[in-house]
């Protein structure tokens, strides 16, 4: 009897109407914070992420753990989470690891910015203003742009090919490599790294450079 009872309490307490908020403050909060969250968001994502790659998949999954991070943390925010918390919560969605295709290094980049992004915009303690917090946010999205466009100008795209010419992997045989896979691919190559060898099947895995952007040609899957 004695049991029951104290289960019962607690959930009588859950259940009571009066223990309920309706309405607070903080709405107007999480109404301003979630507007700048998206905003940025949509600039990371939409207009420098998706220009570049045209990858809908990314456009997807990063819009989706970008918001779901945001109200998770703010959610959490209003319990009295430390910042050791926090950073915590942000290093466990930083580690995700899907089990379909590996994700490539600047996929996992732009994961850990927008998680990034919405963390901070979340967990910005009251002290922080609106301004400050756009600094913030605008110092990112200027940093990945300048090096997306103005610095590292052209994006090159890498493709594994399985070959079986193995008397072309020569150093000296190098030139000739390369003009047999440009003349087989129909791509102007950059550069050839040669990678695994099977001797017993003749074969070997070679990795080609090229600028993707130029010749509308890319596989973005590769490894």
């Amino acid at each position: 009897m004695l049991i029951d009872l104290l289960l019962f309490l607690p959930l009588k307490k859950v259940l009571d109407p009066n223990t309920i908020t309706w309405f607070s403050t903080d709405f107007y909060a999480l109404l301003i914070r979630l507007g700048t969250n998206l905003f940025f968001l949509t600039i990371l994502i939409r207009f420098l992420y998706y220009t570049k790659t045209k990858r809908k998949d990314y456009l997807f999954t990063y819009f989706l753990i970008g918001i779901i991070t945001f109200f998770l943390c703010f959610g959490l925010m209003q319990m009295d989470i430390d910042t050791g918390m926090g950073l915590g919560l942000f290093a466990i969605f930083g580690i995700i690891r899907y089990r379909t295709d590996a994700i490539e290094i600047k996929e996992m980049t732009y994961l850990f910015m927008v998680i990034g992004i919405s963390v901070i915009n979340a967990l910005a303690s009251n002290e922080l203003s609106i301004s400050e917090v756009t600094v913030i946010n605008v110092t990112v999205l200027l940093v990945t742009f300048i090096l997306e466009n103005l610095w590292l100008m052209k994006h090159e795209t890498r493709k594994t090919i399985n070959y079986e010419r193995i008397d072309l992997i020569k150093p000296d045989q190098r030139d000739l490599l390369k003009a047999d896979l440009e003349k087989r691919t129909g791509l102007v190559i950059n550069r050839v790294e040669v990678g695994k060898i099977d001797f017993l099947n003749d074969t070997a895995q070679v990795r080609i450079f090229y600028y993707a952007d130029e010749q509308e040609f890319s596989d973005y899957h590769s490894q």
